[in-house]
């Protein structure tokens, strides 16, 4: 923050953490202060991926926190900081510890962990989450066209992936497919080196250009059965997995206000026009204040989110209601973004023709949003999921 001024967290919602919690929160912004922030700029400027970071990132031993007996507010503000410091560095780290590893923790199974996790912890070995497809997004549960076909001991997998983070350089995929014995969907961990697997990194980005985006082809892959996730027999089974990586995208789009505000608000105090600083326009204040309330908002309303979601780690407590369900996911996913989307416009709006280069910081914020405002789950599918929830009428299909 500016010397002397207040925090974006206005509110000090980062009080309500453990002093153990805090403790680890500073280690955090020590470590993305000095490792990353300096250089995340040019990581996107050049749109590669600083794999020298990753030995550097496990040693803060943040692999799924919840499963580590940190709060679920505390997994979300370490998301936030991160995106505070580097969306695609964040986007790296929730594909990888809280899509694949978490998935290793809820699905795999003992010989799985055994063999993967302590691993895939450390950041020896990288996972990606291969669910999209070319042509299958918002509907890929229902729509899946990526195949299954069980053959003795094995399964060939043949098919297409879309939009996979850190699928250019992981080792290891959970990967989506449907059995052709009986339509449903299973789960695999996919090793990428093998035979019949092609990967390409997806160019031309606007939005998190430091994230490896590939497209998967499968041609006849074979696959163990051992490498099948048994704890996965259908796509609901997923809905806990899916349902917490939404939510840590509404913590995503805290952190990029966060950095939204702070970058501004330093360039408004800093930039001197007609003889005063920026921050002495009225326009200009309104600016802020107005992104500062829709940061204050989306941190409290993910905040509220994460005390739903420990009720319903620690289980029913007597309270009318225990847990943070899909639809309360998605309105978390759906709004918070949608006030990103403000803010970092208003942020841009206040660097003028310096906001749209990325030597000033704002412009990499600015685009980076839009991919936070798109993935897990657009802003119309989470809204129209939420309509659903309130009405009883889908308007899906």
């Amino acid at each position: 923050m500016e010397s002397g001024l207040p925090s974006a967290d206005f509110y000090g919602f980062e009080s309500l953490l453990s002093d153990v919690e805090r403790a680890k929160l500073r280690d955090v912004r020590d470590f993305l202060a000095k490792e990353v922030s300096p250089y995340a700029t040019d990581w996107w400027n050049r749109a590669e991926f600083p794999l020298e970071v990753l030995p550097k990132l496990a040693s803060l031993n943040l692999s799924t926190p919840v499963q580590q007996g940190y709060s679920y507010l505390f997994s979300g503000m370490v998301i936030a900081e991160l995106t505070r410091a580097d969306t695609s560095l964040a986007t790296f780290f929730m594909v990888h510890h809280d899509l694949f590893v978490e998935a290793l923790h809820e699905f795999g199974t003992e010989e799985q962990k055994s063999r993967l996790l302590d691993d895939a912890m450390d950041l020896t070995i990288t996972g990606a989450f291969a669910l999209t497809e070319p042509l299958h997004g918002s509907d890929v549960a229902g729509g899946m066209a990526t195949t299954a076909t069980r053959d003795g001991d094995t399964w060939i997998l043949n098919g297409a992936k879309r939009w996979i983070g850190n699928g250019t350089f992981c080792d290891y995929m959970l990967l989506w497919a449907r059995d052709t014995a009986d339509g449903a969907v299973r789960g695999f961990i996919l090793d990428a080196t093998l035979p019949g697997v092609t990967r390409t990194a997806i160019e031309n980005k606007i939005a998190l250009r430091t994230v490896q985006n590939a497209d998967i082809l499968l041609d006849n892959v074979r696959v163990s059965e051992t490498d099948r996730f048994a704890g996965i027999n259908s796509f609901t089974d997923t809905k806990h997995l899916l349902r917490g990586s939404r939510i840590l995208v509404g913590w995503q789009a805290v952190g990029q206000q966060l950095a939204a505000f702070d970058a501004a608000r330093a360039y408004a105090v800093e930039r001197q026009q007609f003889g005063r600083p920026l921050a002495g326009f009225q326009l200009i204040q309104q600016q802020l204040v107005r992104m500062l309330g829709n940061t204050t908002a989306s941190l409290g309303m993910m905040a509220r989110v994460a005390q739903l979601q420990q009720d319903e780690h620690l289980g029913p407590q007597g309270l009318p209601h225990s847990g943070a369900d899909m639809a309360q996911a998605a309105l978390a996913k759906s709004y918070t973004s949608s006030l990103m989307r403000e803010t970092v416009a208003l942020g841009r709006s206040i660097f003028g023709g310096n906001g749209i280069v990325t030597d000033f910081g704002m412009a990499k914020i600015f685009a980076d949003a839009e991919a936070i405002f798109t993935y897990e789950g657009s802003f119309e599918i989470n809204t129209l999921i939420v309509g659903r929830a309130v009405t009883g009428v889908s308007a899906i299909l």
